[in-house]
């Protein structure tokens, strides 16, 4: 199986690092590689520009992709299914207009002009809210172009809005929120292999800001160490040999450690240990 990744640019590093973290670790890869095997012999990595991978998968180049929800909505390539939100790379296309203009809503754009890197998404957008615009592609610097007369407004990637501001310009509409997405095509969803992937991608995920605790704690406080825990389901509880003490362990979010321990040597737990989680199958 094929997994095409951005060559890359900032969801490069990203990407890679979610693959190690699921076990996928990558062999035989170097810079300006185009592939790498993975420790999975079923399993290679392709890189490709961020914009191509939706082609890379529609045309089975690739068996799934990782890139952003904006370049597979502007590929406009059919038969993909979206298998899992990645929770990185998260972005807002706008549009946006001159702080100077007299432009407040998409409304005042009315046989205006718009530059983008986004031209198909650009236009389904004034198609929905029905302002008929020119829309003009650019292949870069686009903040520029209401500046020296190309265009009265742009649509455009923004993760924190310092660009826009520094190019004096305001966001009249959100057009589309992106994050990277694990994607396949249609046909492949279901493949065993397939799911295999996107379960593993999804344990990290899962993982992410949980803290796995353990600790010992008398018989007859058990119920108290239950009551405190705010862990996912019941706690797991074993008996310590020669001990008059049980062995507790919990997962529990990462925002409640703090407090929760606090609460368990209230209620008697002792040698308490937190520990990261690496994986998590839900």
């Amino acid at each position: 199986m094929r997994i095409a990744v951005p060559n890359k640019g900032r969801l490069h590093e990203p990407s890679e690092e979610l693959l190690e973290r699921a076990g996928l670790h990558l062999v035989d890869g170097a810079d300006r590689q185009l592939h790498a095997d993975t420790v999975d012999p079923d399993v290679t990595v392709l890189y490709a520009r961020a914009a191509d991978i939706p082609e890379y998968v529609a045309d089975g180049a690739a068996d799934v992709g990782i890139t952003g929800l904006d370049q597979v909505r502007e590929s406009d390539t059919d038969d993909l299914v979206e298998l899992r939100d990645l929770d990185f790379g998260r972005c807002r296309l706008v549009l946006a207009a001159p702080e100077e203009s007299n432009i407040e809503t998409v409304y005042d754009f009315e046989g205006g002009r718009i530059a983008t890197e986004f031209p198909k998404i650009t236009r389904r957008y004034f198609d929905r809210v029905d302002v008929d615009v020119d829309v003009t592609e650019v292949s870069g610097a686009t903040e520029l172009t209401p500046h020296v007369d190309i265009a009265d407004g742009i649509v455009d990637i923004t993760s924190t809005g310092t660009t826009l501001r520094m190019n004096r310009l305001a966001v009249v509409d959100e057009v589309l929120e992106s994050s990277v997405r694990l994607f396949a095509r249609e046909d492949t969803a279901d493949d065993e292999k397939v799911q295999q992937v996107d379960t593993a991608l999804g344990s990290v995920l899962a993982a992410e800001d949980k803290r796995y605790l353990m600790m010992n704690a008398p018989e007859d406080a058990l119920d108290d160490v239950e009551d405190v825990l705010p862990g996912m389901g019941g706690p797991t509880v074993m008996d310590i040999a020669g001990s008059d003490q049980l062995a507790v362990h919990a997962v529990v979010d990462e925002r409640a450690v703090f407090e929760t321990i606090s609460s368990l040597k209230d209620v008697g737990a002792s040698d308490i240990l937190v520990t990261e989680i690496e994986r998590l199958v839900e």
